[in-house]
């Protein structure tokens, strides 16, 4: 694979495109809709299904009616990631033609494999939110699994085609075009899926968990805090409050990664210039084109954390040429956005934790609620700044050190309509997710006389 990375820079040949800046906007658009809405498809299975088990297990017929009017929730929010997941489905092809046609042979089976888990879900959510009252309970239960399963499985086929764009491999180039593929090897057999999956894992439940806590929150401020305001809040809260600490930990195990793997990318995260032994971290600032200005320079902290040795020697941007660099300060900016909002969720995960299991209540202060409502919107910004990283902080490339973007993209002149039309249905959506949600959260909240 070393020399196929070496040779690869004349295969392909560049072609002067008038929308590319479109092409990448179009498909950013498109994945800042759909991802937030795969962290409910990831989280929010496993929050419906505890509470149902909650109600097998104990009687206690409020939580059957909170998993019951959430699993309306699943169903309505799996339904708009039916349409934006096709869209993007359909981008891929439209808008980077080259990159389907050179290699779909390697990663074409994460998306087949995606494909299946899908139909899966759309099957078995069908069952269980019409099942409530025509299924036994224990069999009801039951049928919900596979929705949790497909969910956690269709990501992770997804992200295994990411992770294989970011880490190469299972393949031989010839004459531009994959050959020899091996595509569970490229797949599932490159180091970049497992620490992307895990971390987009833990992503789902503080995306789901925070945002739903958060208009419980609201609840709250509001005086409206009877018994099934607490319980939901307190499911929610807990699935993002445990998973906000332990992303710290994952998101340690992908800097090593990329600094391994990807090093042009971890000197952009951190505006590196020059190859630096025992190389200072900067938190804020500017990258000049040289050096970071107007940041707080700590001295060797890069190396600790890249390599866990503070005298280890770190990659700058000057090993590659300027072409081969991605936007410095737009990855910076993203990757800092990421940490800063990463590091205050799980503290705010910590607070509500000591308090929960120190004094066996949910917290009092009214600020701490004011906090959680926030959290909502700012994980998924978190979560949007991550993506950036990850992408743009690979650039110029879309399969790395393989095939260029300007390689990929289309020579269509069609796209600004297609943009513009793509942002309509996404405020048609955005609507119509609004419309439900309202109309669920006012509906009379009656206790099943079940069990």
């Amino acid at each position: 694979m070393t020399g196929l990375l070496a040779t690869v820079g004349g295969v392909f040949t560049s072609v002067d495109q008038d929308y590319l800046s479109q092409a990448r906007q179009m498909q950013a658009l498109s994945l800042a809709v759909h991802i937030p809405l795969v962290c409910f498809g990831i989280a929010f299975p496993a929050m419906v299904l505890y509470c149902e088990w909650r109600y097998l297990r104990t009687g206690d017929a409020l939580f059957r009616t909170l998993a019951r009017r959430w699993s309306k929730i699943m169903l309505a929010l799996f339904a708009v990631g039916v349409v934006t997941g096709t869209i993007l489905s359909f981008e891929f092809g439209l808008l980077w033609p080259a990159f389907m046609a050179n290699f779909a042979n390697v990663f074409g089976l994460g998306f087949t494999l995606e494909g299946f888990s899908f139909f899966i879900e759309a099957i078995f959510i069908g069952i269980y939110v019409y099942g409530w009252d025509r299924l036994p309970p224990r069999a009801h239960f039951l049928s919900g699994i596979p929705i949790a399963i497909a969910g956690v499985t269709g990501s992770l086929f997804v992200i295994s085609v990411n992770g294989w764009m970011n880490h190469p491999g299972g393949f031989t180039l010839q004459e531009g075009r994959a050959v020899n593929e091996h595509p569970w090897s490229a797949l599932f057999g490159n180091s970049f899926f497992w620490h992307e999956f895990v971390h987009m894992y833990f992503a789902g439940y503080i995306v789901a968990g925070f945002l739903v806590a958060g208009a419980y929150a609201w609840a709250f401020l509001r005086g409206r805090w009877g018994r099934y305001e607490r319980t939901a809040l307190t499911v929610a809260l807990s699935a993002a409050a445990i998973a906000a600490p332990l992303q710290v930990v994952i998101g340690d195990w992908a800097a090593r990664e990329v600094a391994s793997a990807q090093p042009t990318k971890l000197a952009a995260l951190e505006g590196l210039g020059q190859t630096t032994r025992g190389a200072p971290e900067h938190l804020l600032g500017w990258y000049n084109g040289h050096d970071v200005v107007y940041g707080i320079e700590i001295p060797r902290l890069l190396s600790l954390l890249a390599f866990h040795d503070p005298n280890a020697t770190v990659q700058g941007l000057n090993a590659v040429p300027i072409a081969d660099q991605p936007p410095v300060n737009v990855v910076r900016f993203s990757f800092q956005t990421m940490v800063g909002i990463g590091t205050l969720l799980a503290l705010l995960g910590v607070v509500y934790l000591y308090v929960r299991l120190r004094h066996r209540r949910l917290p009092n202060s009214a600020w701490f609620y004011r906090a959680v409502m926030l959290a909502g919107p700012l994980s998924v910004t978190a979560l949007w700044a991550g993506w950036i990283t990850t992408e743009v902080g690979r650039q110029p490339w879309i399969v790395y050190h393989v095939m260029r973007t300007t390689d990929a993209v289309t020579e269509a002149r069609g796209i600004p309509v297609g943009y513009g039309t793509l942002i309509v249905v996404y405020l048609a959506l955005a609507g119509g997710v609004a419309w439900l949600l309202r109309r669920f959260s006012r509906a009379p909240l009656e206790v099943d006389r079940h069990g």
